[in-house]
């Protein structure tokens, strides 16, 4: 089988390509990616592995790719990740995250990809007091971000068919270890101060967020990947399965760093006018893929802990580690 992931340069898509490539002989794997945020980490070596470095503006390039390489699946991770990084250049990140994306899908069915997955986001819904946010659950994007990526949605579906098959998820925030790291996250930003500051700084406080481990988002796409998915095509699932105050994480990570390093973490709350809250509930990936989480929040904290001590993470201040850092200084 031969895999192509947009943005597979990243976080998710860094730690989804080196687990996939440790467990499968038979997948090669390309990686579509412009790489604004480095590529000195990618497995360039791996006989398995292709790197592309180009940008999803670039259609002419990615129906090069898609069509000389005869791609099967396309995950598709790149995007301009987070609300402050869109906002820098908010045109730009439209044409990224939103005008681009129908040339990706229609291009993929013309080249005969049988498969295209969509990593949208749980942001989607904004705020909400429900317990229980499903997908039917209505969309109140606060931001251009969400917005765009809730648009997108409906693109995709609207492509789907027999022979051109996908899905949609809607990823709550990760969490965890990978070999490219991202420190613009609840929980390692958390566990970076608490480790390496011995203080945690809490804006809020009150605001639900669901979380998801990235060892276990990529199980889930290994599984969408392999699996036939031709009873639930074109159908929308929530992946999140902890649904979190930002505080109670705070409290979480305080706990467990002190027992990595033995010293004591202090908690810093502020107010915050980051309105930003819901639960999502995953019963319908639980259900139809028969999918749940294998490890928590706490297991990502662990995770980030360890990498500090073994120094897998070094520098975790650097810049390099926040996307609207790094856009900034290519004057994106």
């Amino acid at each position: 089988m031969k895999l192509l992931l947009t943005g597979g340069s990243g976080y998710v898509g860094t730690r989804l390509t080196n687990y996939l490539l440790e467990k499968y002989d038979d997948l090669l794997i390309f990686n579509y990616d412009i790489s604004y945020f480095g590529d000195d980490h990618l497995p360039i070596h791996n006989k398995k592995y292709r790197y592309i470095k180009e940008d999803i503006r670039n259609t002419e390039s990615f129906e090069k790719a898609i069509r000389d390489n005869k791609i099967d699946v396309v995950i598709h991770l790149a995007c301009i990740s987070n609300d402050p990084t869109f906002e820098l250049n908010s045109k730009i990140s439209k044409i990224i995250n939103y005008d681009s994306f129908e040339n990706l899908v229609s291009i993929s069915k013309k080249n005969n990809v049988k498969k295209f997955i969509y990593a949208s986001t749980s942001s989607v819904y904004g705020v909400s007091d429900s317990p229980r946010v499903d997908e039917e659950h209505e969309l109140v994007p606060l931001t251009d971000y969400n917005k765009y990526k809730a648009l997108c949605e409906p693109i995709l579906i609207k492509y789907l068919d027999n022979n051109f098959q996908g899905l949609i998820i809607r990823p709550a925030t990760v969490c965890g270890f990978s070999e490219k790291m991202r420190f613009d996250l609840t929980v390692n930003i958390l566990t970076n101060f608490a480790y390496n500051k011995k203080i945690i700084n809490i804006f809020g406080g009150q605001q639900y967020r669901p979380n998801i481990h990235i060892d276990d988002m990529c199980r889930l796409y290994e599984q969408i990947v392999f699996s036939d998915i031709k009873n639930i095509n074109g159908e929308i699932f929530n992946a999140g399965f902890q649904n979190l105050k930002v505080a109670e994480i705070a409290e979480m990570v305080k706990k467990i760093v002190e027992k990595h390093i033995s010293q004591e973490v202090k908690l810093n709350f502020t107010e915050s006018n980051d309105k930003r809250s819901y639960r999502v509930t995953s019963d319908k990936i639980i259900n139809k893929l028969n999918f749940n989480m294998k490890k928590n929040v706490e297991d990502a904290i662990n995770d980030l802990c360890v990498g500090f001590k073994e120094g897998k993470i070094k520098d975790s201040f650097d810049e390099k580690f926040l996307n609207i850092k790094v856009l900034q200084k290519l004057n994106f």
